[in-house]
């Protein structure tokens, strides 16, 4: 058994219930919006974000039908804000596969999200708790707010790891904080320890978001985004930002490419050297590290069980993963 099978053992029957739940969920009369739909339904995501509801939820108790239901509508509203991102970004793949701008056009692809995320919302008054629909309404100002801040450093070049951390907040530390917080309140469980998943979720959004980061510093491969594709961007990422901080002969001549955006492939690899010449991969390696010491920390608090245990191993795979 592989370390992923391995991890979504304890969940495997509900897991199975939540991807005939999570198709079911996406249909439509409308011919385009069908097409755009299979396209993204043939994709093969990690689904991290539903194992989390659900193995938060075994761990606490139970995996209900609130469960399953929130499960879903996290994974739509994750699926609408990559289709709005790849739109932003004028991304052509994701996850190796054309994205779904590249195959219709940015009009559709902003549509497509929009329904999805209408989806999702239909989905969180279905469970009737208002506790999950307002994270869940909370949490899509928080991708939106996320994605405008990263606009906004790029465009004016903002290298500051206090701003860095606060994109990643919002675009990435929020969304499994809410996975974790939801899959523990849909198992009934007190507010101490829906306060201290909701922690653990959090923890580990930032550990997963470094972990990206990282990749964009190594050769593509099977990632589904060439090498460089951040700073091509603007995007500044940890990596970046501490071997600057750690540079004095060449600072300058550096800060000049990022602030002229003159990021040429020769430029593009002469700051991927940098980061990698400067402790930069390695800093921002520790840094994950610890976010995902801290997540591991907050699990041995909740009750002895298979599922906290698979909690554990996810914290750890999405640290060692290589793609």
């Amino acid at each position: 058994m592989d370390e992923r099978a391995k991890i979504e053992e304890p969940i495997a029957k509900e897991l199975s219930c939540f991807n005939k739940e999570f198709a079911n969920s996406l249909q439509s009369e409308t011919f385009r919006l069908q097409q755009a739909i299979d396209q993204i339904l043939s994709y093969t995501g990690k689904h991290v974000r539903p194992m989390l509801v659900l193995l938060t939820a075994k761990a606490l108790g139970k995996v209900t039908e609130d469960t399953i239901n929130s499960a879903v509508l996290l994974e739509l509203l994750h699926t609408a804000s990559l289709i709005h991102d790849d739109v932003i970004d004028d991304t052509k793949q994701r996850r190796g596969v054309p994205s779904l701008n590249a195959i219709f056009d940015n009009r559709v692809s902003v549509l497509v999200g929009d329904y999805i995320l209408a989806t999702a919302l239909i989905r969180s008054i279905q469970t009737g708790d208002l506790r999950i629909v307002s994270i869940v309404s909370n949490l899509g100002r928080d991708l939106s707010e996320g994605e405008i801040k990263q606009l906004e450093t790029a465009e004016e070049s903002v290298l500051d790891e206090e701003c860095y951390f606060q994109v990643i907040r919002k675009k990435t530390a929020t969304l499994l904080s809410a996975c974790t917080e939801i899959g523990a309140i849909s198992a009934g469980a007190s507010d101490e320890m829906i306060e201290k998943c909701r922690r653990f979720g959090e923890y580990l959004g930032y550990s997963f978001q470094i972990k990206d980061d990282i990749f964009d510093y190594f050769e593509a491969g099977n990632l589904g985004k060439p090498t460089g594709n951040d700073i091509r961007e603007g995007k500044i990422t940890l990596p970046l930002l501490y071997a600057l901080s750690q540079e004095t002969d060449r600072k300058t001549y550096y800060l000049d490419i990022i602030k002229n955006k003159d990021f040429t492939d020769e430029h593009i690899a002469e700051l991927i050297s940098l980061a990698k010449e400067k402790g930069g991969i390695a800093y921002a390696e520790r840094r994950m590290e610890e976010f995902r010491d801290k997540a591991v920390c907050v699990l041995e608090e909740l009750p002895v069980s298979d599922s906290r245990d698979s909690l554990i191993s996810l914290a750890n795979y999405i640290v060692n993963r290589s793609k």
